[in-house]
């Protein structure tokens, strides 16, 4: 997958993440639920776009990471809507294999970047190109 094509995917997946929060109720945990889930599931995106920008591959690892950690963080709280009851799981289930593909997706990148980091490392230490 490009780097554009993911970076669109996480946005329409932060797009996503706001018609579910909108709808919950005002109770004490739709609220709640509501804030933490627009908190990580829209930040997925923004992270993603700061590692592009990022200051040196081992930036770049940490940011995508950062992005992987909210990813999950909102796969819970879509999960937890779903099996509490609050939310439908039939209205739920797209967005929730959504966000369990872009996991997948995030975990492979965050190797490949470690992968990448660890070989330029140990390629400065030792003077040899690989």
């Amino acid at each position: 997958m490009e780097r554009n094509e993911l970076a669109e995917r996480l946005l329409d997946y932060a797009v996503r993440i706001v018609k579910p929060v909108e709808s919950l109720p005002h109770s004490i945990a739709g609220k709640r639920i509501g804030d933490q889930l627009l908190r990580s599931g829209t930040s997925v995106g923004a992270n993603y776009e700061e590692a592009q920008g990022a200051e040196s591959s081992g930036d770049f690892v940490h940011k995508l990471q950062i992005a992987l950690k909210e990813l999950r963080e909102s796969n819970y709280w879509l999960r937890l809507l779903t099996k509490s009851g609050v939310m439908p799981a039939e209205r739920m289930r797209e967005i929730v294999d959504e966000s369990n593909q872009l996991c997948r997706i995030l975990s492979k990148a965050v190797a490949t970047a470690k992968g990448k980091s660890k070989s330029a490392l140990q390629t400065e230490s030792t003077g040899t190109i690989l």
